[in-house]
């Protein structure tokens, strides 16, 4: 589970900003969040493990250009069966869980509060649950520490 901290909104042409994968650079916070482009194209992240700390603020910028419409739900392994299991085609805008429509830019700002991230064994997930996508492997993990 994520503590999130600021909101959801489209995502501004990000003219310059570096294409940080979490490896290196300086950790982001609440002011200044370190920005992840994860891009999607014929249903996969283009991005498969992301690295922050524990405490960091991360803008997601998801760039979705596929034809169809994708989600990004992240949590740990309980949050993703419920959202496997769930019946809820589109999400409304909530830091962490987002639709991203076809050829759009969305982003969701997450921090990795340590008080509440599951143990290091429970590493977390992002997944997108539209019928038969995360089946077909759209996922990947975020590793805190």
């Amino acid at each position: 589970m994520v503590r999130v901290r600021s909101g959801l909104g489209p995502a501004a042409v990000l003219v310059g900003a570096a294409f940080l994968s979490g490896c290196g650079g300086s950790h982001g916070t609440a002011d200044r969040p370190r920005t992840v482009v994860i891009p999607i194209e014929h249903s996969a992240f283009g991005i498969q493990e992301v690295r922050v700390a524990e405490g960091e603020t991360v803008r997601f910028v998801l760039e979705n250009g596929d034809p169809i419409d994708h989600e990004f739900i992240l949590g740990d392994e309980a949050v993703q069966l419920r959202h496997e299991r769930g019946t809820e085609p589109y999400h409304p805008p909530k830091p962490g869980e987002v639709t991203i429509p076809a050829g759009d830019t969305i982003e969701t700002i997450v921090t990795f509060d340590p008080e509440i991230l599951p143990g290091a064994d429970d590493p977390l997930i992002f997944g997108c649950h539209l019928p038969g996508h995360y089946a077909y492997g759209m996922r990947g993990i975020v590793v805190v520490g």
